[in-house]
């Protein structure tokens, strides 16, 4: 346990970063123990361990798709049914490292092809709110048993979801040109090893362009909850045990525009001054996965019925995980 811990703490979560950094701190004459002090070495140490640990995650995952163009997603889904296809779509959902918005042209796109609904929801579901990337970050900061609950949780909802969706028979409401959409089979470009050594860098590049002002901001306004806002304010909001909580973080948190990245350091410095680790995950989940422009963008997908059913069953998981969490809490921290 002490090899784990160890992993944790120095490889993960960098602590030794934020030793170093709070030494250079010392050295330049700003005393890290007060609350501006604090703020900079905590601002400044989040963002280059987001910055590192993007960076390997994205390389390592974008190396990982690179085997699973769109075209072979397509193969791979479009020979299996029922339960089990919602199970495979949901889990190559972890390998896309996509936000809610990316997911949607995809989803489009399979659903084109004629996969089964449900098949291309529990994908979408997955999409945004699972990845290696959370599984990663998530085990930096709150350790490995908060990570791993968290990805279960968030594919037995993306297969839950689907599965209900299929049950459903809701091909109706699916938009007439994405039904009538026809998908081109595109022959596949054999990648060699360096090829997919350049795909990788070239996504690291992308992402970390698209993301870092959202990385900047998280960090900065987790600096702030961390080191300004007394823990008694957060603990008196978020972490006396209000039935209601949960359901107010998940409410509050889908009208913003968010990944995970930015959102991590806002979540640490919660539950940090005291917040409900369920509060904050439900949190969490509503901004990555339902976003205010990916609803907007899927709304030109498929019908009002079917938008409104999505979006009350992602709610409903992500409420019942946020239960979940607060419930065990004591027991995973």
């Amino acid at each position: 346990m002490e090899i784990w811990d160890l992993i944790q703490d120095e490889l993960l979560g960098m602590k030794w970063l934020n030793r170093l950094i709070g030494s250079v701190l010392n050295a330049c004459g700003l005393d890290t123990d007060s609350k501006f002090g604090g703020s900079v070495q905590f601002f400044v140490y989040d963002v280059i361990k987001i910055m590192i640990l993007l960076g390997v995650l994205i390389f390592v995952i974008s190396y990982i798709q690179s085997f699973f163009p769109p075209e072979r997603t397509k193969k791979i889904l479009g020979g299996l049914h029922g339960i089990g296809a919602n199970c495979i779509a949901a889990l190559l959902g972890t390998v896309t490292p996509f936000c809610s918005c990316s997911s949607i042209p995809l989803f489009m796109g399979f659903t084109s092809a004629g996969l089964p609904l449900g098949v291309t929801f529990s994908f979408l579901i997955s999409s945004p709110m699972v990845d290696l990337g959370s599984l990663i970050l998530l085990m930096s900061i709150f350790g490995w048993k908060v990570a791993v609950i968290y990805v279960i949780l968030g594919l037995v909802i993306a297969v839950a979801g689907g599965t209900m969706i299929e049950k459903l028979h809701l091909e109706s409401e699916v938009e007439e040109f994405i039904r009538n959409g026809r998908s081109v089979d595109a022959p596949q470009n054999k990648m060699s090893g360096c090829d997919r050594l350049e795909y990788s860098w070239q996504q690291v590049a992308v992402t970390v362009k698209k993301v870092f002002l959202y990385v900047i901001v998280g960090v900065g306004i987790g600096a702030v909850i961390h080191n300004y806002i007394p823990g008694e304010w957060i603990i008196k909001v978020l972490g006396t045990g209000d039935p209601f909580g949960v359901v107010i973080a998940a409410v509050c948190g889908i009208p913003m525009y968010a990944d995970i990245f930015g959102c991590i350091p806002i979540a640490e410095a919660l539950v940090a001054k005291g917040a409900k680790l369920g509060v904050v995950i439900a949190f969490l989940m509503g901004v990555i996965t339902l976003s205010l422009p990916s609803v907007i963008m899927l709304k030109k997908a498929i019908k009002p019925k079917l938008l409104g059913i999505f979006i009350g069953i992602c709610t409903g998981g992500i409420i019942l995980a946020g239960y979940f969490f607060n419930i065990i809490q004591n027991y995973i921290i």
